[in-house]
């Protein structure tokens, strides 16, 4: 497993990863049409003041890990595609993200039911901060996790 660049090649497949019912109910995140889907991608996430980054597994695009700041907040986020889960890919691959932003505190938002996605943060240092009680509009609940000083 390896992180690199995010290129324009890769968009597609993270496109796919991301109508996947399965991981958008584990994720509790609404999926973009396509077009909508670029759109962010190339107007937010890939914004020079961001890290986004591909993660390679056993020679495929496996998926990303990416920061950004919000709301004051430096935050961080990880898709891996379905096909690979339970192989130890994102928590490898955040660990080794978590050596280029270097930034700390560091934050995720994890929906609550999402125990694997915690377990990979709880495994790279990130602990519980807060508890977002009630639950979104949408009915998720969240915890976010951090990583380093308050």
């Amino acid at each position: 497993m390896f992180l690199r660049n995010v290129t324009d090649e890769d968009l597609p497949i993270f496109f796919q990863h991301q109508r996947d019912e399965v991981a958008l109910r584990m994720a509790a995140f609404p999926a973009r049409e396509h077009d909508a889907f670029l759109n962010h991608w190339r107007t937010k996430v890939l914004r020079p003041e961001n890290e986004s980054r591909t993660i390679v597994a056993d020679g495929e695009v496996a998926g990303y890990v990416s920061s950004w700041e919000q709301d004051g907040q430096r935050l961080v986020a990880y898709w891996v595609g379905r096909e690979h889960w339970g192989k130890g890919i994102a928590t490898r691959a955040l660990s080794e993200f978590l050596v280029l932003e270097a930034t700390r505190p560091l934050h995720a938002w994890v929906a609550v039911h999402n125990i694997g996605s915690r377990r990979v943060l709880e495994k790279c240092g990130f602990r519980e901060v807060a508890h977002e009680n009630p639950p979104q509009e949408d009915g998720v609940a969240e915890v976010l996790m951090m990583l380093g000083p308050k």
